[in-house]
């Protein structure tokens, strides 16, 4: 079981980035799959989920209107769309996922598998 992230990189203040968090080893797309964040210093956040049908979507008030979440359950790929991101968005981001049926709170303890982190850094 295995989640691989891509798709960081630097980009200027405005611009757009897309993550893509590929998951391996499970016989179907993890009912819920989530991005998180951490900048050096800090908690790590919670930055967006989205369900396995498409239909249950969540997003941190810091990124909502800017950040667009989506999956392909063809590739068991969930990926999330960046845009008009600011220098507070810089941090290494993380995809996580729970294969069972549950969607309410978005702890990191609520999520099972964790893929290792790809850095975005915004420059102003």
């Amino acid at each position: 079981v295995q989640l691989q992230a891509s798709g960081g990189g630097l980009v200027q203040a405005g611009g757009s980035l897309k993550l893509s968090c590929a998951a391996s080893g499970f016989s179907s797309r993890p009912y819920t799959m989530a991005w998180f964040r951490q900048i050096p210093g800090k908690e790590r956040e919670f930055v967006a989920a989205i369900g396995r049908y498409g239909t249950t979507i969540l997003y941190a008030d810091s990124v909502k209107g800017r950040f667009t979440i989506s999956g392909d359950n063809a590739k068991k790929t969930v990926y999330l769309q960046m845009s008009s991101l600011k220098p507070e968005d810089t941090a290494v981001y993380y995809c996580a996922a729970n294969p069972n049926e549950r969607w309410g709170t978005f702890r990191d303890s609520d999520m099972d598998y964790w893929g290792k982190g790809t850095q975005v850094t915004v420059s102003s």
